[in-house]
């Protein structure tokens, strides 16, 4: 399997039409947005667990930093 450095892929992309590097740009967005979806479902689905669980620390700002301090 061939590796290819960001720079390759960036000269390779320079040979796309504009309405090619304007499609590319479109579905690079969605596959962000849907790997980050996917992230943030993830840190909350953590988040639930950990509260489920009592891994997580309530109570005010002042108590957090005298917790963290200690």
């Amino acid at each position: 399997m061939q590796t290819l450095t960001f720079d390759s892929i960036l000269d390779a992309i320079e040979t796309l039409s504009i309405d090619e590097q304007t499609a590319l740009l479109v579905i690079m967005h969605r596959r962000l947005s849907d790997r980050r979806r996917t992230e943030i479902a993830a840190n909350i689905a953590q988040g639930k667990q950990d509260y489920q669980s009592g891994n997580i620390f309530r109570g005010t700002v002042d108590e957090a930093i005298a917790e963290l301090n200690r």
